[in-house]
């Protein structure tokens, strides 16, 4: 085993699991992360992320990302920055590739369906769907529901923005089953997932935007970060054509953005003086960041993104589609509950909340092709707009 620093988290030293297990070595011999890394990477939830949506709903292109290559570009970026800074590399694996699992079909905007279908009903968000369907939904043991996955990867997954001190009712629920110390910072291989999540889809989504063609170079180059990248792959390569340098301005920005983040890490850790694990979570603050002027610049590029490729005329279109197919299955569903496929209706409570949060777990575990043949089914026609 490599050098792990003091504050990084133990395998050794876990909290455990909800559910006692024999730890033999009969399946290999693992630790409790890597064994909650492999729990995540074959059960059902993961495989459906490869059709459902990143940023374009339902792509016919086979070159663009879905959630789950997004996944795994975000599990290289933060087990290449844990790595570097003797953290733990299994569990912030763990926590990059399951981070997106509780998303519906369609991405936000499937959310923001299911949010205003279950508005009397404590509404929806997808990262407390994410620990209700590893503790709740997914059943691959005979003796439990749910994973039983390690309490850290639980906490990471809980709380890898920052301490929750409003929780929604799914994650409220995990919570009083396996209480997750909700109000503390996680540790600092959630802080690093949550950022390693921020610079993939940065970077990776300008390149779905390029390729796409929502996106221009010109555009781009109005953005400080992006240009000063430019600038620096063209005097690198001087004469290679520029169709040919986009890869490298991505993979350049990249680079940079995890090295601002590497140097600044390790300046807060040594400033904080922390020297446990106990000591990351009870330091107050996130130690895991950019330099102001990263972070400046990192904004910047998101509101770049905001205004020209996520709030592009086609995609708004593409999700006002999306939008109406979750919203109409959710009808559809709770006008008849005979739509539901057997092994889900014998299980549909009859009282509320309950019974249409049992509803919007079904249809939250759809992938987007699904919710629109299902909806083609039981709905009707639809006419799908360019980019599905």
């Amino acid at each position: 085993m490599s050098y792990r620093a003091p504050w990084a988290s133990d395998p050794g030293r876990s909290k455990g699991r909800l559910h006692e297990e024999q730890n033999g070595t009969a399946r290999g011999p693992r630790d409790v992360f890597q064994r909650d890394r492999d729990r995540i990477i074959h059960s059902i939830s993961f495989r459906r992320l490869r059709h459902k949506t990143q940023v374009f709903m339902a792509p016919d292109g086979d070159h663009f990302r879905v959630r789950l290559t997004h996944s795994l570009e975000v599990a290289q970026i933060g087990r290449t920055i844990a790595r570097t800074l003797a953290l733990n590399e299994d569990l912030t694996e763990a926590l990059c590739l399951a981070h997106d699992i509780g998303h519906p079909p369609f991405g936000h905007a499937g959310e923001d369906a299911l949010k205003a279908a279950l508005k009397g009903q404590g509404g929806f968000d997808h990262n407390g769907h994410t620990l209700r369907t590893l503790v709740a939904i997914e059943h691959p043991y005979p003796r439990w529901r749910g994973l039983n996955l390690s309490w850290e990867t639980l906490e990471g997954l809980a709380k890898h923005n920052g301490p929750v001190r409003h929780p929604g009712w799914a994650l409220a629920a995990a919570d009083a089953e396996f209480p997750l110390d909700l109000t503390s910072f996680s540790s600092l291989e959630a802080q690093v997932a949550a950022i390693a999540d921020d610079i993939a889809y940065d970077n990776h989504d300008i390149d779905d935007g390029l390729r796409a063609g929502l996106l221009t170079l010109d555009q781009l180059l109005s953005v400080p970060l992006v240009a000063r990248g430019w600038d620096e792959a063209r005097a690198r390569y001087p004469d290679v054509e520029p169709k040919h340098l986009m890869g490298e301005l991505v993979r350049s920005q990249i680079g940079t953005m995890a090295n601002d983040l590497i140097a600044e890490t390790r300046r807060r850790i040594a400033d904080s003086g922390v020297g446990s694990v106990e000591d990351v979570r009870a330091a107050g603050t996130c130690l895991v960041g950019f330099t102001d002027a990263m972070r400046e610049e990192e904004r910047d590029l998101k509101r770049f993104m905001y205004a020209n490729l996520y709030h592009h005329p086609r995609q708004l279109e593409a999700a006002g589609a999306a939008h109406g197919i979750v919203a109409g299955l959710f009808a559809a569903y709770r006008a008849d509950p005979g739509a539901i496929p057997e092994e889900w209706r014998a299980r549909l409570p009859e009282a509320e909340p309950e019974r249409s949060r049992h509803i919007a777990d079904f249809i939250a575990g759809m992938t987007d092709r699904y919710a629109v043949s299902r909806y083609r089914e039981i709905v009707g026609p639809i006419d799908l707009p360019e980019g599905f």
